[in-house]
């Protein structure tokens, strides 16, 4: 049987809204995406999250985010600092699936279900959407603050210890 990219290898499972910038993006056809509190930028985190992963090179990104239902798995990765965007290597949404059920899936269930058809050797997620998470994935799952995303000192912090646990770094 032949496995999707990330087979054997460490991924992360990335939301965008409420983990690179606030949870409430708006999108209008003529505007495109856009953040609707003033005072917050689009991906105003993603830098961080770049910074954070750089010391390993190796670490893959599927994109866990309802972007790539409007935008597809590299129209969505476009919106990344090269950085992250090079890591990315497909979403837990592609074309084959049925659109609404998948819609209507709990963000930890799309996630648990692309983990068993991809098979990294690890993982962890990064989302602020904590309803219906699978018990077995809560130990690979990071919530993040809607508001700060992953600049939450608390947030970032986890995110370091999961990434430590998974290279096993100190040890």
């Amino acid at each position: 049987m032949k496995y999707p990219r990330g087979a054997g290898e460490v991924v992360l499972y990335l939301d965008y809204d409420g983990v690179l910038h606030h949870e409430n993006v708006m999108y209008q056809r003529r505007r495109g995406a856009y953040m609707n509190p003033a005072g917050y930028r689009l991906f105003e985190h993603a830098n961080l999250l770049d910074e954070l992963l750089r010391p390993h090179p190796e670490l893959r990104i599927v994109l866990s985010t309802s972007w790539v239902r409007r935008f597809g798995c590299y129209g969505t990765a476009r919106k990344l600092p090269p950085g992250l965007r090079n890591r990315v290597i497909g979403a837990t949404f592609h074309s084959s699936m049925d659109r609404q059920a998948f819609a209507e899936m709990a963000r930890g269930v799309q996630v648990w279900q692309d983990v068993q058809r991809r098979k990294p050797r690890d993982w962890v997620a990064l989302d602020d959407d904590f309803n219906d998470w699978p018990e077995c994935c809560l130990d690979k799952y990071v919530r993040t603050d809607e508001v700060l995303g992953i600049s939450a000192p608390a947030v970032f912090d986890e995110l370091e210890l999961h990434l430590a646990r998974i290279y096993k770094v100190g040890a």
